[in-house]
């Protein structure tokens, strides 16, 4: 039977562009780590998938208003927008940070975060689609949450050797400052796990 009013189910599609934005964004992070040139062109273009994000962001919390009957609840859906923008933010921030500060040597650790970034950001790509057909969800949301504590783990790890070993104050602050927004991303993403296992045990 055909409902009176039929649920709206773009949001599922507009979640995937989302998650492909944020890949896009996180793949170009790694490349700027693991390949430390043309640092202004690739932060540039961190830059440019970051409004992109934006936009996406504001269309959905746009359909979101303009929907009546919503796929699942309306504080999730816009929880979940909002968070899988914060994760984007949060790379573009660490990339902001690299010209504001002029860093030319940045610490081996941001190589490693930002492949957990984008470890989680497919993790994350992998679950969406799984709300339209109430899949296996949860496990997705396991390894991204792994994936933090790991984040953590690696980071607490570097900042204390930054501590040891690097005598300038200076450079010792804006490095710190970069490890930890890299390690705040990963928060944020395990931030969108937290809303998708919410989503899961509502509608379970």
């Amino acid at each position: 039977m055909t409902p009176l009013i039929p649920r709206d189910n773009t949001f599922f599609d507009m979640f995937a562009q989302m998650s492909e934005n944020l890949i896009s964004g996180a793949r170009v992070m790694v490349d700027l780590f693991a390949d430390y040139k043309d640092v202004e062109t690739k932060v540039s273009e961190i830059r440019r998938i970051e409004r992109i994000g934006d936009e996406m962001t504001h269309a959905v919390l746009t359909k979101l208003n303009q929907t009546f009957i919503t796929p699942f609840d309306r504080e999730d859906i816009h929880a979940l927008t909002s968070s899988l923008d914060d994760v984007l933010d949060f790379i573009n921030s660490a990339a902001a940070r690299i010209i504001m500060y002029r860093i030319t040597n940045p610490p081996p650790v941001a190589l490693d975060l930002s492949r957990i970034i984008l470890l989680q950001a497919q993790e994350l790509h992998r679950a969406l689609p799984l709300l339209r057909r109430n899949g296996d969800i949860l496990t997705h949301c396991v390894e991204i949450n792994r994936l933090e504590n790991e984040a953590d783990v690696v980071s607490r790890a570097a900042i204390g050797q930054l501590f040891d070993q690097e005598k300038d104050p200076i450079t010792l602050i804006k490095t710190k400052e970069l490890i930890e927004i890299l390690e705040f991303a990963t928060d944020k993403a395990e931030d969108v796990a937290n809303v998708l296992e919410s989503v899961v045990l509502k509608n379970s």
